[in-house]
């Protein structure tokens, strides 16, 4: 945890990985640039990203956005259709399926690739459900000694302590 934020935030998120690259791919054509799935816990200072009023400061410090720990190929999951879910310290915060998400991974390659050339090994992070720390009143922040679990199914778990 980084020392100049107060309010660190975990967010469970779907990762598609590119496996052919392109640029203005359409919707049709999407699923075809995708070679697999992982995992990610796009961890976030929300203090930072109010103060800095977007997100680049507050979901870039150093050990932010773990990622795996298995990368899974499209042709052994549907990541359109699979279950994401998030629990800190046992507790479930998260529990959303993808068809759920406010962006189908169809719509974010095609808006990413429309001024954004996308190659081999690329990770999109395809947003996370409703249950961060930020939507709790009071807010649920991370502090040193919890644990983030991140479930998704047909991928496996990514865990991790927070210090």
């Amino acid at each position: 945890m980084p020392a100049v934020s107060t309010a660190i935030d975990y967010e469970a998120e779907l990762a598609v990985i590119i496996g052919k690259g392109g640029k203005g791919i359409t919707k049709a054509d999407a699923m075809k640039h995708v070679w697999g799935y992982t995992i990610v816990n796009d961890v976030t200072a929300r203090d930072w990203q109010n103060k800095h009023m977007q997100w680049h400061m507050g979901k870039s410090f150093d050990t932010f956005c773990p990622m795996g720990p298995w990368l899974v190929s499209a042709d052994e999951l549907d990541g359109t259709n699979t279950h994401v879910r998030c629990y800190v310290n046992g507790e479930e915060r998260q529990n959303a399926a993808t068809p759920d998400l406010i962006f189908d991974i169809p719509t974010l390659i095609e808006t990413l690739s429309a001024g954004i050339t996308l190659y081999p090994g690329d990770v999109i992070a395809t947003g996370t459900p409703v249950g961060v720390g930020i939507g709790f009143t009071p807010p649920k922040y991370l502090k040193s000694g919890d644990v983030v679990r991140v479930e998704i199914d047909g991928i496996g778990v990514l865990e991790n302590p927070v210090k």
